[in-house]
């Protein structure tokens, strides 16, 4: 991997991670492209990381209250929501990884990504804020998220949909869904640093800059999404991310019909 394909990996991460089209089915889809297969596993756990600072740059009023009040309601509802998440990606970790390796799903999951977003712009605006969302809705997001581990079915997107099919209004829906995230990014950030150690990998002879360039493109475009996500919301216009993935999907299902991908 040289620094140009890492700068585009880690912009496409930082962009598609909070944006509601699938990170993880992005990268698969470019790591094909790129022909990469050495190292991965390494840029995948610092780009996510990447990812991870805006929202501890953004949401640090809320963070720093759960640090203050760690049995406050916020901290219960994102604790009641990280347990599905983690029982559904530790229970099929093994099954998730054997797809993300193949990518012979991701043009039908681009298309349900779609589908999901599509639906969930017509639920009725919701009116739950922090006070009035329960434990069910947050159990609820949560196995979304845990779901969202297929390779390219968003996280944010099946989170956020969610949400507003529970209820939540539309900026308390983003909020939780990214506050909810910090967790799960951390956690498999863990498992996968844990893979890469029993793969007796070192970092020997390995150029260190592309990684240091994938992780800050990822943080500087991660950054902008969420406030533009956090805008796009307010406005209602999920459905513009529907057609995108639409158009990825079957443009991946038609080449994988001519036995191009």
């Amino acid at each position: 991997m040289n620094s140009f394909q890492a700068l585009i990996l880690g912009l496409v991460q930082g962009l598609t991670e909070y944006l509601p089209v699938s990170s993880s089915g992005h990268l698969v889809l470019l790591q094909k492209i790129f022909g990469l297969k050495e190292n991965v596993l390494l840029f995948d756990i610092l780009v996510h990381l990447g990812t991870l600072v805006p929202l501890l740059i953004i949401f640090r009023d809320e963070i720093l209250a759960i640090i203050k009040k760690p049995w406050g309601r916020l901290p219960l509802l994102i604790i009641a929501g990280t347990v599905p998440t983690a029982l559904i990606g530790l229970g099929f970790k093994d099954f998730f990884e054997r797809l993300f390796v193949s990518g012979s799903t991701l043009g039908i999951e681009f298309i349900i990504t779609g589908l999901i977003l599509w639906l969930a712009e017509r639920q009725k605006s919701g009116r739950k804020n922090l006070e009035k969302t329960t434990f069910l809705d947050a159990i609820f997001v949560g196995v979304a998220q845990g779901l969202a581990i297929l390779p390219a079915i968003s996280r944010s997107g099946l989170t956020i949909s969610g949400a507003l099919i529970r209820g939540l209004n539309r900026e308390w829906a983003a909020k939780f869904s990214f506050l909810l995230s910090i967790p799960a990014i951390l956690g498999a950030a863990v498992l996968d640093l844990k893979s890469f150690v029993e793969q007796n990998a070192n970092l020997a002879g390995i150029d260190l800059m592309p990684f240091i360039v994938g992780f800050f493109a990822a943080m500087l475009s991660g950054y902008f999404a969420v406030k533009f996500m956090l805008e796009i919301l307010r406005k209602g216009k999920l459905t513009w991310f529907s057609y995108y993935v639409w158009i990825l999907g079957v443009t991946i299902l038609v080449l994988q019909a001519a036995g191009k991908f």
